[in-house]
């Protein structure tokens, strides 16, 4: 029987939740979780606390660190007196160096990418973005740079054809809280033998903007297809058409090589279908949401909405 750990675990959104609750059902015990300031949500801006605080509240985990800044004084001398062996880290921010060395055992964190493929905030989206056909959950012991630290464990995974980066996210959720449980077992029993990246290998996920969001259809039906998958169901790929904003979650492949006159135009609006024109190929929207309205599958959306045959998606239209 591997020893009992003291834990301080580290994460901010839905993502990190399955992880938390594999450590506290283990038989390693949770001495504190750190996670962001609750923030103002909603119409009411209502103070609502991060997930990973609410799922600590609901399971009885406590204290709760919420520091505005992780290089506070008061903050560092409050995580010091948990005394804990280990720190978890998952899907929060960049720790500084003074918190990450405190524990006798290291800082571990999880990071879903075939490191070092992928360093960044946004492995998930750019991994579909970028059309790879599988990638990996990673953790490792966090250093100075961001995500080079040495590999505790890796497992590969196949991406599905169909995959988005919120199918992909829920799947790695799960997968990645139990691979996090063997690397701290595998810490208890002292028999981890990290390995270390290879930096010439190391490619980047920056963080998604506003711009990465923006699709042109004058681009291959495939990587169009990539995008609006990468980017599904948050923040949400988009055009326009006719002015107001026309965001894309999901869409079928139709063909590859099919050339047309314009570059997104739709080219059929009916039933279950929104057909339109990449260069070269042509895309099956499946699953739409124009500005001020519901995100909806494409069959729901056209019932109550007409799309114009012929018109053409992102062209700006002139009063």
């Amino acid at each position: 029987m591997s020893k009992s750990l003291r834990i301080v675990f580290m994460g901010t959104p839905h993502f990190a939740i399955p992880t938390l609750e594999k450590i506290h059902q283990s038989d390693h015990t949770v001495v504190g979780v750190v996670t962001p300031p609750d923030k103002p949500r909603g119409r009411g801006k209502k103070l609502l606390p991060p997930p990973v605080k609410q799922f600590a509240l609901d399971n009885d985990i406590s204290p709760i660190l919420q520091p505005v800044k992780m290089r506070d004084t008061d903050f560092v001398e409050e995580l010091r007196k948990l005394e804990a062996d280990l720190f978890v880290v998952v899907a929060f921010r960049i720790l500084p160096e003074a918190v990450f060395t405190m524990p006798p055992l290291g800082t571990i964190n999880l990071h879903p990418s075939e490191l070092p493929k992928y360093r960044g905030a946004a492995p998930l989206n750019w991994t579909i973005l970028n059309g790879e056909t599988e990638t990996a959950i990673s953790t490792i012991f966090i250093k100075k740079e961001i995500d080079a630290g040495n590999i505790i464990i890796q497992e590969k995974r196949d991406i599905h054809p169909d995959e988005t980066v919120g199918t992909l996210h829920d799947r790695f959720a799960v997968d990645g809280a139990e691979i996090v449980l063997r690397s701290i077992e595998m810490i208890a029993n002292g028999t981890v033998e990290p390995m270390e990246q290879d930096a010439l290998l190391a490619t980047p996920a920056p963080k998604i903007t506003k711009e990465t969001c923006h699709l042109n259809f004058d681009q291959p039906a495939r990587q169009v297809r990539q995008r609006i998958h990468g980017l599904s169901p948050v923040p949400g790929a988009y055009t326009f058409y006719q002015g107001d904003m026309f965001k894309i979650f999901f869409a079928d492949l139709v063909n590859e090589d099919q050339q047309h006159d314009k570059p997104g135009t739709i080219l059929k609006a009916e039933k279950d279908s929104i057909l339109v024109s990449c260069n070269p190929g042509t895309l099956n929207l499946r699953e739409v949401q124009i500005q001020g309205r519901k995100r909806l599958k494409t069959a729901d959306f056209l019932r109550g909405f007409q799309l114009i045959e012929g018109a053409v998606l992102g062209e700006i239209i002139s009063e």
